[in-house]
């Protein structure tokens, strides 16, 4: 069910979408910092993971630059595409993660490199860090008591997507729900 998902561009599609309605929340805020406008300042990426058939537009990650001259900081807004900085888009970190925490008899480490074409060494580190660095992180923080006090520490990213299963009428709606609660602290 999430496995089919990450070959789905319409996924890819309403996750750009929402990168761009954050980023232009965060234009209208302006600088952080001395406040002037902030103009455009894209730079395109190279994610892995996705179906073939995405287009370059969502390959772009979403970001802003101050237009003092003194400032030109850059700010990035939020996103729902972009883990980070990590180079596999961020649908696929949580999904490859959830499949290995929610049935590790059926999904092994090597059987989900294989069938992913991602590193055994990559998935490693993605559920080391949500295992070990995740739950302690200043983001993570911030958004635990937004959510159900059912969900685990010790089982995230799956005990995440499974209280947005529950709350979604599908799959395809619970993951955007999911990235979108990650990136922007709201619950849709």
């Amino acid at each position: 069910m999430l496995a089919e998902l990450l070959q789905n561009v319409s996924l890819f599609r309403v996750l750009h979408q929402i990168d761009q309605d954050l980023a232009l929340a965060c234009q209208q805020d302006g600088c952080p910092f001395c406040h002037s406008p902030l103009h455009n300042a894209p730079y395109t990426r190279k994610p892995r993971g996705g179906p073939d058939s995405i287009p370059e537009e969502y390959c772009v990650r979403l970001s802003l630059c101050c237009s003092k001259e003194e400032c030109r900081r850059r700010v990035l807004p939020p996103s729902c595409l972009f883990f980070g900085r990590k180079v596999y888009w961020g649908a696929v970190i949580l999904i490859i993660t959830t499949l290995r925490q929610q049935n590790p008899q059926d999904y092994s480490i090597n059987m989900l490199a294989r069938k992913f074409a991602v590193s055994r060494n990559t998935v490693v580190r993605w559920i080391h860090y949500f295992h070990e660095v995740f739950p302690e992180s200043q983001q993570w923080q911030r958004l635990r008591g937004l959510v159900s006090a059912q969900i685990s520490n010790h089982d995230l990213p799956h005990s995440l997507i499974e209280y947005f299963l529950c709350t979604g009428t599908s799959p395809l709606e619970s993951l955007v729900n999911c990235l979108h609660f990650l990136a922007s602290g709201h619950v849709p």
